[in-house]
């Protein structure tokens, strides 16, 4: 009789401490353990009988191998239970892992389509649906590095502990970039503020200058405002058209169109070219219709140069002004038909400003780059063949390679062409900038041979008094001036000679 209670007392212990090893969700399961409550209830008859006294013999020995056998049994099923379910949650794993690559390879590849064409909404779509597959496979790492070190025990506890600061870790580094950018964004905040009070005491500032003092006064007010702000301050506040901003863009055009002359001056040199040949071509440009083979030093139409030695740079930057403001007055520079302007003129002006915003930032060369064929493409290749003649490019380079890219559709990656990209940049910001405000600005341009007026010009020689001596006419214009809505002029620049 102690014999058997004993062995119940085994069986209900490795029964339970099985339970206990190997919690499972299964029916079967449950089943097996309602069986085995089934078996245990079904015994208890037994045990009664045994206690009224009633002995078995050798049948008692059976008995207890039988359950011995299966408590045993039990034990193995469990096992063999548990390693299936450890082997189906490492396949899910598995599936879960292909379905988080593939889904970002096919955000990575909608990332790409959207470089070309162009589609910043498209890019930030796909760039979100990279990110957040990534944190799917950063997690499924996580997720396996924590199933393979856990403890067949299991110890949920400290699962949940090392669940949690994986998780952590994960998100750690994303924290700190939406901090860094928080400051950052706090930073350039203040900086905009800043910036703003400084334009409205220029405005200020300016509007007190004109009083009776008329256009001279606000001119003044200009020139003080762009001493203490700078260029890229005006042009960074700036949110609507104003005429401060189109004085600051024709600024950089000058600038440009600088660079760019003092360059191709230079290859004239190391070509050997007869500079003062080319300069008298450009001055008999300016004094009858210009033609393609005007700059040509086989045209040449006046005996003796106006123009100094060491000022050639002034004649060939006015051809290179008359040619990029060529058409400067239509819309799309006679490049199509369009009469938007006319039509829509309110969100005509709209769109111009919008996409002077869109384009001031970025890099002609990128932007060419990935819209070979837009607006500005076009215009930057119209210019291109206008300004550099084959012949002039087959002297300067040996070859024609630019024109036959240019006329393909296509533009060449090289420092000349860089520098031509400055000068067709500035002229297109320009551009609609003067489309942008209401009413649009007026151009002029100073005639040969015209008397000198401050008021509307500028010389580009500066004279040693200071002052332009009395009895200068304009010898040729070298880039033109515009009248501005508020009366503001920015002055045509000028090459002045005595008068004969």
């Amino acid at each position: 009789m102690t014999r058997k209670v004993s062995n119940f007392s085994d069986l209900i212990q490795r029964v339970t401490a099985s339970c206990l090893l190997h919690p499972l969700a299964d029916t079967r399961y449950d089943s097996s353990c309602e069986k085995d409550d089934k078996f245990l209830y079904e015994s208890e008859p037994n045990m009664g009988a045994d206690d009224d006294g009633e002995d078995e013999g050798d049948g008692e020995d059976e008995e207890d191998d039988e359950i011995d056998g299966y408590g045993e049994g039990k034990m193995v099923n469990l096992k063999a239970l548990g390693e299936k379910k450890k082997l189906k949650q490492m396949e899910s794993l598995l599936e879960d892992v292909f379905e988080s690559v593939s889904a970002m390879k096919r955000a990575y590849m909608s990332l790409q389509e959207a470089h070309c064409p162009w589609d910043p909404e498209k890019m930030r779509v796909a760039d979100v649906a990279v990110v957040a597959e990534l944190r799917k496979v950063a997690v499924l790492r996580e997720r396996f590095r924590r199933r393979r070190g856990v403890d067949e025990n299991g110890r949920r506890r400290k699962v949940r502990r090392r669940e949690a600061a994986s998780l952590r870790e994960v998100v750690a580094p994303y924290e700190a970039v939406v901090e860094e950018l928080k400051r950052e964004v706090k930073a350039k905040d203040l900086e905009v503020h800043n910036l703003k009070e400084k334009l409205d005491n220029v405005v200020t500032l300016s509007s007190n200058g004109g009083g009776s003092g008329g256009s001279g006064g606000k001119k003044v007010g200009r020139s003080q405002s762009k001493r203490k702000l700078g260029l890229s301050q005006i042009q960074a506040i700036a949110a609507t058209p104003s005429p401060e901003l189109f004085e600051a863009a024709m600024l950089q055009v000058r600038e440009a169109s600088k660079s760019f002359t003092s360059l191709l001056l230079s290859l004239m040199h190391n070509a050997h070219w007869d500079i003062t040949a080319a300069v008298r071509s450009i001055e008999a440009a300016t004094a009858t219709t210009a033609t393609k083979d005007s700059y040509n030093p086989s045209a040449i139409t006046i005996a003796t140069s106006i123009v100094s030695a060491h000022h050639a740079k002034y004649a060939l930057e006015s051809y290179i002004s008359r040619k990029f403001f060529q058409g400067f007055d239509h819309e799309t520079f006679y490049m199509d038909g369009s009469l938007s302007s006319l039509l829509n003129p309110d969100q005509f002006r709209r769109d111009c400003f919008t996409q002077y915003h869109d384009m001031k930032s970025m890099d002609p060369t990128e932007l060419l780059g990935i819209l070979p064929s837009c607006h500005f493409g076009k215009f930057c290749s119209q210019k291109y063949l206008a300004v550099v003649h084959p012949k002039m490019e087959e002297s300067l380079f040996g070859n024609l390679e630019h024109h036959r890219q240019v006329s393909t559709g296509s533009h060449p990656r090289s420092q000349f062409y860089n520098e031509f990209l400055g000068v067709a940049k500035a002229v297109w910001l320009l551009h609609l900038l003067a489309f942008s405000l209401d009413p649009s600005p007026s151009q002029f341009e100073a005639s040969r041979c015209a008397e000198f007026h401050p008021q509307y010009m500028e010389s580009v020689v500066r004279f040693s008094s200071g002052r332009v001596p009395v009895g200068q006419i304009v010898g040729f214009p070298v880039s033109p001036g515009f009248k501005l809505g508020n009366g503001s002029v920015v002055k045509a620049r000028v090459y002045l000679i005595a008068r004969a």
